[in-house]
């Protein structure tokens, strides 16, 4: 009997623990939630980087889609058939891995409208988001030309993956590239940003009056970040090295230092850190110390399934 009566109370508590870790943001407004904070490292024990954004209970828009973005997209209570759109801010690895996996789980759910995805231009090293798209799932040379009924133009399947391609070139005589609407409350915008040789976007999300910004990974060479975040409630800003670093990773990424400066310069609510490496994870203090001496508002740091509301 004390043996039956111990299986009951611990098939309860694995329950109650696996209900606790379905990390949902709020049911009414809008939230920011963090699936991945982490860059390409699997030692960081985080996923890689992705977000999504929630309006009234449901997630409505995807940023990126990096290594174990599908896990914690299940984790997070999600529906994949309530996603309106994948917003990709470059196609690393780490930032784009699970989107086949994203799109099969569809196959379980009642979806019916399309999927818009969005990202940048290609290049002589990257692919355009619509060139990894195809790659992905054309019906005749795709890597997982199974999933082929998706993209326009193929039989079978309610709902298509439509995909879309920004310019990437920096233009003095714009300050950011009108993105699509939701219904007539989801506002997108974007802008080019520097990320060395790879072709980046940085997006923005307004909704209701709120906005969330995200940096993606960039050095801001080409300092247009400010002008897409200006004035927006959350920055997601990418905290992948460490202040004092030179070479490669410098001309990929913004120290501490240049997000506090373009967090001040933009005049961000919130400043949100994420793409947290082994290079920066317990560098805490120096991060913020460096940050603040541009920077006065509140700053937090990304964990993955964290929430935030603007």
């Amino acid at each position: 009997m004390l043996t039956r009566t111990v299986f009951f109370l611990l098939f309860w508590l694995r329950v109650i623990l696996n209900t606790q870790a379905e990390a949902a943001c709020g049911n009414t407004g809008i939230w920011l939630q963090v699936l991945g904070s982490g860059g390409p490292e699997v030692e960081d024990k985080r996923a890689s980087s992705s977000y999504l954004i929630w309006v009234d209970g449901r997630a409505r828009i995807m940023i990126d889609a990096g290594g174990g973005a599908a896990l914690r997209f299940g984790q997070s209570g999600a529906a994949f058939s309530d996603l309106l759109a994948i917003f990709f801010t470059h196609l690393h690895v780490d930032h784009s891995a699970d989107l086949p996996v994203l799109i099969k789980s569809a196959f379980f759910e009642n979806r019916s409208r399309d999927l818009l995805i969005l990202g940048p231009k290609g290049n002589f090293l990257m692919p355009s988001v619509s060139g990894f798209v195809s790659a992905m799932f054309d019906p005749d040379r795709g890597a997982y030309r199974y999933l082929g009924n998706h993209l326009p133009g193929a039989p079978g399947n309610d709902w298509k993956i439509i995909s879309k391609d920004l310019d990437v070139q920096p233009d003095p005589e714009k300050n950011c590239l009108q993105g699509p609407s939701f219904e007539n409350s989801i506002f997108t915008s974007a802008i080019p940003v520097h990320h060395g040789p790879v072709p980046a976007i940085a997006w923005r999300i307004d909704i209701d009056g709120k906005s969330i910004t995200f940096s993606g990974d960039m050095s801001n060479q080409w300092e247009t970040l400010e002008k897409l975040a200006k004035d927006t409630d959350i920055l997601v800003a990418h905290n992948a090295i460490p202040e004092g670093m030179t070479g490669v990773a410098r001309r990929l990424h913004m120290p501490p230092s240049e997000i506090g400066r373009i967090a001040q310069t933009a005049h961000v609510k919130t400043l949100v850190l994420s793409h947290r490496m082994l290079r920066t994870l317990g560098n805490e203090e120096e991060t913020i110390k460096y940050v603040k001496k541009a920077y006065h508002g509140p700053i937090r740091f990304a964990n993955d399934l964290d929430c935030f509301r603007p």
